[in-house]
């Protein structure tokens, strides 16, 4: 059957039910997605016969990350699948694997029913590429499903789209060394397949998330993704599914991009948190805990429980969900490093769960010293200030805030935290040192719905402006790093993307300034170019060259030049012009100095 005549079809058939699916109001949808919701963090599970290669095949180690290693290591197909018949998982403990998620606080679980490489966790009625040729023959996620049951966790499977192995996926890969089938090629019988094995793990296994991956070749279009939503929905139509059905997707930032037909419930930001909230839209943040999903013997870069508590607060900050993920050996043992975080989490999320489950994204577009969440009570609304910079002069500044805080205490104490509500905002005031070494948490009761003007930056004294990257506001895929040796705007790959600062310069201005930039540059990558801009005019901008300071982390300040103050600016930016390596710059600060020190110009 060809491309158009399977359109055609899919179209006539599955018009009824694509009606009837957008029929659900904003109360049923609201309904569908409250647990989800609620839930904020989850456990994402990567696990297939790539754990026995463990990153490294024939000796040597592959770059990339571990489920990759089929396609990052060229591997035929035929002598990849002598790794399944190594694949005996016979220390797997699926119960523990659920309590251990139940305990570190993770609301539901997803764990990968088929990768990229068309491995299947489950004796498929589609084929033998699965744990029929295993020495244990065992399915892997019935036994995993009835203990989350057991233990309260959601269930949820990650489904690969593209499929490196099966006879009939296009684009073919050269290093497939197993026959084609006669006749060549037919996609659409491969999407036969995929539909086949969907419907098998929604009726077996009765998902509440499923969670596709794998569909930005261009063989996978919109026309099949609405196709698959379709069939997912007409089987189960409470279940749950990411963007990456479709085609919409927006790169790794994981949200629907403009003019594109959108299908699925939630964004899926891969390994990176959107820079503020996201109002109106559900989406996931899926991290690793070290730099790989699936196992990787040698990769032992983990981060820290600190680092992880902190991003589970920042998610939920945004209003988005946390799904943090492990990658178990091939004998079914989760490392022990993601055991020790995992705990770390659970026994924060104990303490201080409630200002985290079940809330909203805070107010606060950014606070210098941490993150808030919210949710609404009868009289306004509770707040919860999470602690990350322990003030040295124990004010807590809630900068904008337009609302008054009527009493506060430390979260899991009933010690109660002092309020002044007598400036421009409220500020709380504590003392002594911080209750939890990842993050303190006050809670606070806020009179009325918990308004937060916007803030515009200010020059001091001198009249000099400083602005720092951690108050900017980010328009793209770049983002705010905290943490040793950043401190600043990073992840800068796309130059399309914009830094600014909104402004305010009371009285009159001097009429020119020096502009110095605080910046660092690996030495791969400098030689784009930029430009510091307060206006449209050519002289209102001045632009400069990146240079290599040695590293990520290495900064240096340098004075790029000047730039003529236009009439009542409202806004500094940084914008990039040409990028020819892989990164702009991590931006650290810019500072503005007045060339005139005439007071009639302060």
């Amino acid at each position: 059957m060809g491309r158009t005549l399977f359109v055609l079809l899919a179209a006539m058939l599955l018009a009824p039910l694509a009606a009837a699916q957008q029929a659900e109001t904003s109360a049923q949808r609201d309904a569908r997605m409250k647990w989800w919701r609620e839930a904020r963090f989850g456990l994402f599970i990567h696990w297939g016969v790539y754990a026995v290669a463990a990153g490294e095949w024939e000796g040597k180690r592959v770059p990339g990350v571990g489920e990759w290693i089929m396609e990052a290591g060229r591997i035929p197909a035929s002598r990849y699948a002598a790794l399944a018949e190594q694949f005996a998982p016979t220390r797997y403990n699926p119960d523990a694997w659920a309590k251990l998620a139940a305990e570190a606080g993770c609301k539901y679980m997803v764990i990968t029913s088929k990768h990229h490489d068309g491995f299947c966790l489950w004796d498929t009625r589609q084929g033998d590429w699965d744990v029929s040729r295993t020495p244990l023959k065992r399915d892997l996620l019935r036994p995993l499903k009835d203990a989350c049951d057991k233990h309260g966790v959601k269930f949820g499977l990650y489904h690969s789209i593209m499929d490196w192995t099966h006879p009939h996926y296009l684009p073919r890969r050269a290093w497939n060394d197993l026959p084609a089938p006669e006749g060549g090629q037919k996609f659409d019988d491969f999407v036969r397949y995929l539909h086949a094995q969907v419907e098998e793990i929604i009726r077996n296994y009765d998902p509440a998330v499923l969670w596709f991956d794998g569909e930005w070749e261009s063989t996978w279009t919109t026309e099949h993704g609405v196709a698959l939503e379709s069939l997912v929905r007409r089987l189960k139509p409470s279940i749950i599914v990411n963007n990456r059905v479709g085609k919409a997707r927006g790169g790794m930032a994981g949200l629907s991009k403009p003019g594109e037909r959108a299908v699925g419930d939630f964004g899926t930001p891969e390994q990176e948190v959107p820079g503020r909230g996201v109002p109106g839209i559900d989406w996931e943040t899926c991290m690793t805990m070290n730099d790989t999903w699936g196992f990787v013997r040698a990769d032992t870069n983990w981060k820290s429980s600190t680092t992880l508590i902190r991003t589970l607060i920042d998610v939920a900050s945004k209003g988005g969900n946390f799904l943090l993920n492990v990658g178990p050996t091939a004998e079914g043992e989760i490392p022990q490093a993601s055991i020790d975080r995992l705990r770390d989490m659970g026994a924060w999320l104990k303490v201080h769960g409630e200002s985290i489950y079940g809330t909203h994204a805070g107010p606060f577009h950014k606070l210098a010293w941490g993150r808030c969440t919210q949710r609404p009570n009868p009289n306004g609304a509770t707040l919860y200030f999470h602690i990350f910079n322990w003030p040295a002069d124990g004010r807590l500044e809630l900068t904008g805030l337009e609302a008054t805080i009527r009493r506060a205490r430390i979260l899991g104490t009933d010690a109660p935290v002092a309020i002044d509500n007598a400036g421009s905002w409220p500020v709380l005031r504590i003392s002594g040192s911080p209750s939890n070494p990842h993050a303190t948490v006050i809670i606070a009761d806020c009179l009325g719905e918990p308004r937060v003007a916007p803030i515009r930056f200010k020059p001091d004294a001198d009249g000099t402006l400083a602005l720092h990257a951690r108050d900017a506001e980010v328009l793209g895929h770049a983002r705010y790093e905290e943490g040793p040796n950043r401190d600043c705007i990073g992840f800068w790959t796309n130059a399309d993307d914009t830094v600014f600062w909104p402004i305010e310069m009371p009285g009159r201005a001097a009429p020119k300034y020096t502009v110095e930039i605080t910046y660092a540059c690996d030495p791969s990558t400098p030689g784009s170019t930029f430009a510091v801009e307060v206006g449209e005019g050519p002289r209102s901008r001045v632009q400069a060259v990146v240079q290599d300071t040695g590293g990520w982390g290495n900064f240096i300040a340098a004075n790029i030049g000047t730039i003529e103050w236009p009439r009542n600016p409202e806004r500094i930016t940084v914008r990039a012009i040409t990028k020819p390596g892989n990164a702009v710059m991590n931006l650290r600060s810019i500072r503005l100095v007045p060339l005139r020190d005439d007071k009639e110009f302060r």
